[in-house]
Order: structure tokens, then C-alpha cells, then sequence
């Protein structure tokens, strides 16, 4: 009669009164409190657009989302680098490895090494961060054994996560700006130089303006050449009418020096080897380079303003929705439903046992 119970049957005992035994154990006795605390939050930028809701909502104020800058906060919170960050005064270590945790659950203990590669996979496994591509949002939950302990270590992330995404801020700015202010100093170079060789040329020359001073000779020739107008027809009068004025003698002299002064004055606007119009040529090609690198070097400044704005409309920032919480109550480990699956598994396990080793009696029989 007893077989008729499955508590009299030796395989039931050990597929579900064993293992279901062994869970109420394990819960009852070593399972430690589990504490979960959550954050929540955006990483926007000024120069992007979205379509979801909350990024209408930040849009308002001139910011919209940043997906690439979130996908990087989420894989930093994931990486090495980000337990090292919060774990430099070994907090984090010691919050997992406390003495009144059983075996179990705290690090270095039953089914754990001691190196920082155990410490991280085990780590990794007590934060979780998820970017909702739909809502721009990242959630951040980090499960720790003591209330204060999950929101130390959550808000620790979360500080860090920030300041990356400072870093690369910074270093996209500097990186933006420095090109902008190698391109400004060639340019100051460019027309530093012009301006030097432009001011040699002119103390070299004696003259501010080739052009200038050859329009200036050339007033002084056209006052000349109407003097030797003058004087020549004064002399055909005196020559025809008073043939034996004692001023001919004199007024040929001058129409001689009037004549030479005119060549002297016209070699040197033009014709001769170091005359004005040679001057102008070299002074336009210089005052040309001088324009060109002056406004090259406009060019140049108002790029620096430029990528200073670029680089601010660039910035992304991380925008806290939910800080991390202190939790009340652990949400974890589920006792009831751990001991109430642990008994249906071996009910399960039992029947498909059962059900083998019967048929495999009858093939015998």
C-alpha cells in the first residue's frame, strides 16, 4: 500500500523532496537580501533632432537627443574601466565581499576566484543598462546586498558616466579648436611676412606708393612740358620780331634744361632699369600677397569663432531623469517562487523519470 504514495517512492524523494529540501535551505538559511537601485536618464546634444516624444519635450529647450554618445555610456558602464573607476578606494569590492554574506553570494567566496577578471564578471553580472533607441532613455540598476551600498554604487556609475561624457566633449572642442588655431597662426605667419617684405620693398625704394609717386611725376612732367611750350613759342616770337634780344641766349638754356628735366622725370616713371613702372609691378605683386593673407587671415579667425560654436553645438550632456534611488525593500531573491519552482522542475523531472524507467521495464519483460 505504501508504494502507492510517491513519498514512499525513492525517486521521487530524490528528483523532488531532495532538491525542493535543499532550496527551502538555501532561502531560509543563505540567500542574502538582494536591494536594486534604479537611475534613469538622457544624454542630449544641441545639434540633433528626434522624433520620440521626450526628445519633442528636451527639444523645447533647444537640446535634443544623443544616441551615439548614450551607446557609448552604455558600453563604458559595461567595460573594465568602469569598475575600476568606482571601485578606486575599493568600496564597491567591499560591499560584495562583506563577512555576513553567506558562500554563496559574496565574491570571493564558494564558486568565485579572488582576481580582478572574477571580480568584474561577477560584478557585471550586478548592473544592468539598457538604452531605449525609442525613447533616447538609459536605464541604469545596480543589486547590492545593502540599500546605501546599491545607490553608492549606482550614483558612482552614473558620476563617472558623466565625466566621460565630459572628456569626450573636451576633447572633441580642443581637438576642433586647435585645427582652427594652426590654420590662424600660418595665417599671421602668411601675413606678417607680406607686410615685412611690402615695408622692406618701400624702405628700399624710398617710396610709399609706386603709383602715387608716378602720378605725382607725371603732373610735374605735364607742368613742364607746358613750360617748354611757353618757353619755345616765346622764343619763335623773339627770334621772328627781335632777332637781336639779348633774352634768346637765355631762353634757349631753359627750354634745354626744361627738356632734359622732362626726359630725367619720364626715365624715371618709365623706360629706365630702376624706374616707377618697374617699382609698381613688384609693389602690386606684394600689396597683393599682403590683401590676400589679410583676408586669408580673416578667413582663418572667423573659422576659429565658427568651430568654437560648432564644437559648443557638438557638446552632449547627460541629463538625470530618476537619480539613483535608495531602495525600501529587496526585490530580490524571489523565495516562494524559487522553492515553488524548484518543486514543480522536480515533479516535472520525477514524471519524465518514471515514465523512462517504466518503459524500459516493459522492454525487458
Amino acid at each position: 500500500m505504501l508504494k502507492r504514495f510517491p513519498f514512499a517512492d525513492p525517486l521521487f524523494l530524490l528528483a523532488v523532496v531532495l532538491p525542493t529540501a535543499i532550496a527551502v535551505l538555501y532561502f531560509a538559511l543563505f540567500a542574502a537580501d538582494i536591494y536594486i537601485s534604479e537611475a534613469r536618464f538622457v544624454v542630449r546634444s544641441p545639434d540633433k533632432q528626434t522624433s520620440s516624444a521626450l526628445g519633442f519635450v528636451l527639444g523645447a529647450s533647444g537640446l535634443s537627443t544623443s544616441g551615439d554618445k548614450s551607446y557609448t555610456v552604455v558600453e563604458y558602464v559595461r567595460s573594465r574601466d568602469a569598475l575600476r573607476d568606482a571601485n578606486r578606494d575599493n568600496a564597491v569590492l567591499k560591499a560584495y565581499s562583506r563577512d555576513d554574506l553567506s558562500m554563496f553570494d559574496r565574491f570571493g567566496g564558494l564558486f568565485n576566484g579572488k582576481t580582478f577578471e572574477h571580480f568584474y564578471a561577477y560584478f557585471s553580472a550586478k548592473v544592468g543598462i539598457d538604452f531605449d533607441a525609442g525613447t533616447q532613455v538609459t536605464r541604469l540598476s545596480v543589486s547590492a546586498f545593502s540599500p546605501h551600498d546599491a545607490q553608492m554604487i549606482n550614483q558612482r556609475l552614473l558620476g563617472h558616466a558623466e565625466q566621460l561624457v565630459n572628456r569626450l566633449n573636451e576633447r572633441a572642442q580642443k581637438d576642433t579648436i586647435q585645427l582652427a588655431q594652426a590654420e590662424v597662426d600660418r595665417a599671421k605667419d602668411r601675413a606678417r611676412n607680406a607686410a615685412v617684405a611690402l615695408a622692406e620693398f618701400r624702405n628700399s625704394r624710398r617710396i610709399l606708393d609706386p603709383e602715387k609717386e608716378a602720378t605725382v611725376r607725371l603732373q610735374m612732367v605735364s607742368k613742364l612740358q607746358d613750360e617748354l611750350i611757353g618757353a619755345r613759342t616765346e622764343l619763335a616770337q623773339m627770334q621772328q620780331y627781335t632777332p637781336e634780344n639779348p633774352q634768346i641766349p637765355t631762353l634757349k638754356t631753359r627750354i634745354a634744361a626744361l627738356g632734359a628735366e622732362i626726359a630725367d622725370q619720364t626715365g624715371q616713371i618709365a623706360g629706365a632699369p630702376n624706374s616707377l613702372s618697374g617699382d609698381a609691378v613688384r609693389y602690386q605683386a606684394l600689396q597683393l600677397d599682403a590683401e590676400v593673407a589679410a583676408k586669408q587671415l580673416a578667413a582663418a579667425l572667423a573659422s576659429v569663432q565658427d568651430a568654437e560654436a560648432e564644437a559648443r553645438r557638438k557638446q552632449a550632456y547627460v541629463e538625470r531623469i530618476a537619480e539613483p534611488n535608495l531602495p525600501d525593500y529587496p526585490l530580490e531573491p524571489h523565495r516562494w517562487k524559487g522553492i515553488l519552482a524548484t518543486f514543480i522542475l522536480g515533479l516535472i523531472a520525477w514524471g519524465v523519470l518514471r515514465t523512462l524507467i517504466a518503459g524500459i521495464r516493459e522492454h525487458h519483460d
